[in-house]
């Protein structure tokens, strides 16, 4: 296949991934199969497009910057110190975990995570009356999702998202911003763990990181004219669809 096809096919790929990571998250589910295909080898094809990805997290964000707001009157500063210090025990963790032990359990967390973010608001009016709720429980379980990313990125968006729904966020708009706006901190340890290790395919990740930075705008842009009630059951299936990805994987 000739390269600019090849280049055509990467920048698609990362322009829609920035958008669906704005959006919902999965992204990866995109990139990582357009590397594969354009000849990167798999292991470096996650770090190159995980390095793709990151600024595309940041553009989200910046799209989501207006409706961004404290989560039980937790500002974004510490918000972002506990996904920071999550992120960085995950990918420590990464180093001593075998890849097969997290893939055997990556479905069954997306499937939690799903199943969490449509039944949120009951699950959260529940733990309230039963006392699990405050700023303790959010952090706590903020730093347990953070974990999770800085350990793999794939389906971050979606834990992120159903995390946020349990602390009081009614807004997706008000989710989007602040998933992005964390998703991005986490990816940014990542990145810095995959360029240490020489992993990253830099010609391949900067193209399709200007591509994911455009996506990642017009994703979040868009997915505030979305009414609600119509984007609420596409992240639902995004996550599903995810979790049915892994688990035939």
């Amino acid at each position: 296949m000739p390269d600019p096809i090849l280049t055509l096919l990467l920048l698609a790929a990362a322009f829609l991934a920035g958008g669906l990571n704005a959006m919902a998250g999965g992204g990866s589910f995109l990139t990582l199969p357009a590397l594969i295909y354009a000849g990167v080898p798999p292991v470096a094809a996650n770090a190159t497009g995980t390095v793709a990805l990151l600024p595309g997290y940041a553009s989200g964000a910046y799209g989501f910057r207006h409706d961004i707001e404290p989560v039980d009157g937790i500002g974004t500063l510490w918000l972002s110190v506990v996904s920071l210090a999550g992120g960085l025990a995950g990918a420590a963790l990464l180093l001593w975990t075998p890849d097969a032990t997290f893939r055997a359990i990556v479905p069954w967390l997306l499937l939690a995570a799903t199943g969490l973010f449509a039944f949120g608001a009951r699950l959260s009016r529940w733990l309230q009356r039963q006392g699990i709720h405050g700023r303790g429980a959010m952090l706590g379980g903020l730093f347990a999702v953070s974990v999770y990313g800085g350990y793999f990125n794939g389906g971050l968006g979606i834990l992120l998202l159903a995390h946020l729904s349990l602390f009081g966020l009614t807004s997706l708009n008000a989710m989007n911003g602040l998933k992005n706006l964390l998703s991005a901190v986490l990816t940014a340890i990542a990145v810095g763990a995959y360029a240490a290790g020489g992993a990253v395919h830099w010609p391949q990740a900067l193209l399709m990181a200007a591509a994911a930075v455009v996506g990642g705008y017009a994703g979040a842009r868009l997915a505030r004219r979305i009414p609600p009630a119509r984007l609420r059951p596409a992240i639902v299936v995004v996550g599903l669809t995810m979790a049915v990805l892994f688990f035939v994987r």
